[in-house]
């Protein structure tokens, strides 16, 4: 059984800095890309990033603005989402996503979804 678990979310001030983590199992192949994608009360679930099984192909929302970076380590199964300079706008549900071969910023092609992590950002 395909297995994603993401974790790593919280309470934290505005500025800060969390590393939310996405678990990965059972997957007869590692050619996979991951993605992540949050939703805030009220809003519709929206892209954040997506990575590449080797990591060379990489894409941001462009409410990002170079504050969050994707990465993954294929020995460990888990990919891993960086966010710096949090901002109260930025508290939502954040969830992992898989999809065989290359990443999309479409959530409906993403076959598994891991349960999310809430991260809340407090002013």
């Amino acid at each position: 059984e395909v297995q994603l678990q993401a974790s790593g979310g919280g309470l934290v001030q505005a500025g800060g800095s969390l590393r939310l983590s996405c678990a990965a199992s059972g997957f007869t192949s590692d050619d996979y890309a991951i993605g992540w994608f949050r939703q805030a009360p009220g809003k519709e679930r929206e892209f954040v990033a997506s990575i590449s099984r080797s990591q060379d192909i990489t894409n941001y929302a462009t409410f990002v603005k170079g504050r969050f970076s994707i990465s993954r380590d294929n020995a460990k199964n888990t990919a891993y989402l960086q966010m710096n300079s949090l901002e109260p706008e930025d508290t939502a549900v954040y969830s992992c996503a898989a999809k065989d071969g290359l990443p999309s910023d479409y959530d409906l092609v993403y076959d598994f979804w891991g349960q999310g992590t809430l991260v809340t950002v407090s002013s």
